[in-house]
């Protein structure tokens, strides 16, 4: 979608999408123009909005170029040449987990854009983006980052294309990649361009990746650790097994090394992450004047993602959980960087006073709700430590977890005139939560809307090990005392869980024993993950290469899409449509005692009508697309991302 110049309403509350917009300002040039593969929305949620906003509070004019078109540079050129760089995000989420579902189909909708539409951003976005403005203005710095850019900063297997990448400096031509989160990287480079200093003076800032030419010199000494090539890791799994583990273990801020990867003649090198935001500078930043509401210029079309978290207040970033499948810990780091009580306050204030607000705050959290201001106990200890998870294998004994501030910030932000009801809808850590019996009654009395969701995620101790996720019976626990808890308040509260299905060291047999431990416990899931390995992620090393990074050990992958189509219908083995996949994994994992009438029995032995009714159109669908499939779209036919307009796309449609 590409604004034009005649778009709705000039708002002064917010930066220029459109040239009309940069004129009614009375400007003749910008400093700035921010690329983003999402519509604008100005929440503190949305990258681009809280990057925009901190430029701005340096006093500096910024554009922003939302969702243009990349077929041409034309859109690149609509604000004029910029005086300092190019900002370029792919958006909120990398482009591709947002084209594509685990399958690799193209998805419905789009929660970044207007009415949901799909098509408003190509394929591998930083990519197209950082060319276009090339393009347009040849010798205009081009800096990257978002999730995107910075999860395939270094070589990395892409599994839309089953191959390993090179960093995406060499393939976007980016001078700088500034990965993970932004806000004083972009502002420290914006000081120095205005200044007069070059692009190539920001190379010592923390938190930068670049490429080095064929020429120059590759950094060297004691703070410096060279991970094995990109040739190596594209012909060797073990190589890649070692590069993975060295990313990983490079990734604290207190005590990371420069990292060097070379690729042929030239060398891709990325700085130590940079330090936490300390709590002022957090206030500072959420603190900037948000409008909470998208631009005017979509005309009050609905973005999803939006729609969803309007009335939401981020109190906290980070997360120490470490996931192996979970990109938020290599984002956002594994410090716990928290705002304070007052801000937080001040927040909620400013909403309760707007007209719109219905007086329920939808979420009070971030990326793990109740780990708000708890860190190590030791700081001498953090900066040498170099474990990946503060919580796995199990809670470190040097981690604060005391639940306190966070309950005395839940009770005073319900306490806040107009605010009716807080909600926490982020996910919240169990094995952490259990420990507070005042937060878990503060938060099943006040601050659960009926439903809890939670992630435990697997019920098997080797799929958790690999997941560096607590063990089943932390859930279990958790459970007792949710339930626990809701008799104490007389409520009638439920926990959504929520699990993956198709994960590394995951197969048949695990899965056929979650649906069992699922059906005791009654347990229907109404939504279900299916495993993405994205960029970067140890989850997608173990996918890659069948091995687990840290020991070397083989693990079991589930790779054609059939096994994990069945693996997800174990999950939702109660439903009638599931019926044929379900029995076919019985089958094969020879768990032919489950189907039948039993007390114990997952399907039936006779298949229900709903699920030959699927069948049949599963097999019309197929039919349809095999018959259809041409090398140009139907007439009428929605645009799906960048694939359609590739040459070669009809040659895939059809191999495919």
């Amino acid at each position: 979608m590409s604004l034009s110049d005649d778009a709705p309403r000039f708002d002064p509350r917010f930066p220029p999408l459109t040239r009309a917009e940069m004129d009614a300002r009375g400007w003749d040039c910008v400093d700035v123009v921010f690329v983003s593969g999402d519509a604008f929305v100005d929440h503190s949620s949305f990258a681009a909005a809280i990057l925009t906003r901190a430029l701005e509070a340096e006093g500096l004019r910024v554009a922003l170029l939302c969702q243009p078109d990349w077929r041409s540079a034309q859109d690149w050129r609509r604000f004029g040449r910029p005086r300092l760089f190019f900002a370029v995000s792919a958006g909120n989420m990398d482009s591709m987990i947002n084209h594509y579902t685990a399958s690799r189909k193209v998805r419905n909708d789009d929660a970044y854009s207007p009415g949901g539409r799909i098509g408003l951003r190509p394929d591998r976005a930083t990519i197209p983006y950082c060319q276009r403005a090339r393009e347009a203005y040849p010798g205009v710095p081009v800096i990257a980052g978002g999730v995107e850019a910075s999860l395939r900063r270094m070589a990395h297997y892409d599994y839309w294309s089953d191959s390993v990448r090179p960093s995406i400096l060499l393939d976007s031509k980016a001078d700088l990649v500034g990965y993970g989160m932004g806000e004083e990287t972009i502002v420290e480079i914006a000081k120095r361009l205005r200044e007069g200093r070059t692009i190539k003076d920001c190379r010592d800032l923390r938190g930068i990746a670049y490429a080095l030419g064929a020429s120059e010199p590759v950094p060297s000494g004691p703070e410096v650790v060279e991970a094995p090539s990109y040739e190596e890791v594209l012909s060797s799994k073990d190589a890649f097994l070692a590069a993975a583990r060295l990313f990983h273990r490079e990734s604290s801020p207190f005590n990371a090394r420069t990292v060097v990867q070379r690729h042929g003649a030239r060398a891709v090198v990325a700085t130590p992450p940079r330090e936490p935001l300390d709590q002022a500078r957090m206030d500072y930043y959420y603190g900037l004047p948000f409008t909470r509401r998208a631009h005017p210029s979509y005309g009050g079309e609905k973005i999803p993602a939006w729609e969803m978290i309007k009335d939401s207040v981020t109190i906290m970033r980070g997360c120490f959980g470490g996931c192996s499948f979970c990109s938020i810990t290599a984002h956002q780091g594994r410090t716990i960087q928290s705002r304070s009580k007052e801000s937080v306050l001040r927040e909620l204030g400013a909403m309760a006073a707007d007209p719109e607000f219905r007086g329920t705050v939808s979420d009070l959290g971030g990326p793990t709700a109740n780990m708000y201001r708890l860190r190590c106990t030791q700081p001498e200890v953090e900066k040498v430590c170099r474990r990946l998870s503060c919580v796995s294998p199990t809670i470190c004994k040097r981690l604060g977890t005391d639940h306190g501030p966070l309950v005395e910030l839940m009770r005073e932000a319900r306490a806040v005139p107009g605010v009716k009801k807080v909600l926490v809808a982020s996910g919240i850590r169990m094995d952490l939560a259990r420990l507070s019996p005042d937060y878990m009654s503060e938060l099943v009395r006040h601050h659960v809307g009926g439903r809890l969701k939670v992630a435990p995620e697997h019920s098997s101790p080797k799929v958790l090990a690999l997941m560096k996720k607590p063990t089943h019976d932390t859930f279990e626990d958790f459970a007792e005392k949710f339930a626990r808890e809701n008799e104490k308040a007389g409520k009638r509260q439920f926990l959504v869980p929520y699990f993956i299905a198709g994960h590394p060291g995951s197969g048949l047999k695990e899965m056929i024993e979650l649906a069992v431990f699922l059906k005791k416990r009654g347990y229907r899931p109404d939504q279900v993950q299916d495993f993405i390995p994205t960029p970067h992620d140890l989850a997608t090393a173990m996918y890659y290469t069948g091995r687990d990074p840290e020991t070397g050990r083989p693990v079991d992958i589930s790779r054609g899409l059939r096994d994990r189509r069945l693996q997800r219908a174990l999950l939702q083995f109660f439903k009638p449509e599931n019926w044929f996949e379900v029995r076919e994994a019985l089958l094969r994992a020879g768990q032919r005692d489950l189907i039948g009438s039993g007390r114990d029995a997952l399907i039936a032995s006779e298949p229900p009508p709903q699920a030959l009714a699927a069948r049949r159109e599963r097999a019309q669908r197929e039919l349809d697309e095999h018959v259809h499939m041409r090398k140009t779209p139907r007439p009428g036919a929605p645009k799906t991302g960048y694939r359609p307009g590739r040459s070669g796309w009809g040659r895939r449609e059809k191999k495919t």
